[in-house]
Parts: C-alpha cells; structure tokens; sequence
C-alpha cells in the first residue's frame, strides 16, 4: 500500500509539472504589491498531496509568491500546524493579519476562495 501511495504521489507531480498552468501577468509595481501582502501567508502542505497540489496550482495561476512548509517532512512545520493551528491537516493557509493574529484556514476550495478573492483582481 505505501508503494502505492509513493507511485500514485510521483504521478500526480509529473502530470503537475507538465500541465503546469501560466501566471497571471502583472505590472510590476503591482507584482510588487501582491509579493508584500503575500509575505504574511504560508501554506503548509504535503509535496504529493493532491488537494494541495490543487492550491499550489492556483497559487501559479494568480502569480503569487507565498511561501510553503512541508508538514510531513519538516518536523518544526509540523509541530507549528499541529499546536498553533489546531490540528495536522493539510493543505493549510496561515494568515498573518496586520494586527499580528493569525488565522488558520484549512480546506482546499475555501483556501482557493480566499486567494482569488483578494488576489485575481490585483493586476
């Protein structure tokens, strides 16, 4: 069963990498904008997971630079999603608002949601 999962996780990566969607263009001081609010997300993931494969594909789409920690192999990252978040589940969006709180937002679709919703329409 974990050959399985090893092979089936190496086919969704390659079938990933090879239809690996453009990034929306920008204006660079509007890229430039989008990389600052960005700098206050990170996405905690598994490399071979297929629900975040999905973010990490709508992340290139939207051309944003957020920064991923791998929950599975990251003992630190782990640990962080697990106390901080609540639970070991990933795909997993931290967000760090301005006043310094921090929200966790788990789920695939409702990660995606957010992104398009305060990034699509940065251009």
């Amino acid at each position: 069963m974990k050959f399985i999962r090893w092979l089936l996780g190496r086919i969704i990566l390659l079938v990933d990498r090879l239809t690996a969607p453009k990034a929306m263009q920008r204006s660079p001081e509007a890229q430039a904008e989008v990389d600052a609010q960005t700098r206050a997300l990170v996405l905690y993931q598994y490399l071979a997971c297929p629900f975040c494969v999905k973010v990490r594909r709508a992340i290139r789409r939207l051309g944003l630079n957020i920064a991923t920690c791998d929950a599975k192999n990251d003992p630190a990252c782990k640990a962080r999603l697990l106390t901080e978040g609540g639970k070991l589940q990933v795909p997993c969006l931290q967000i760090t608002n301005d006043d310094g709180s921090v929200r966790w937002l788990y789920e695939s679709d409702d990660i995606i949601r957010y992104l398009e919703s305060r990034f699509a329409d940065l251009r």
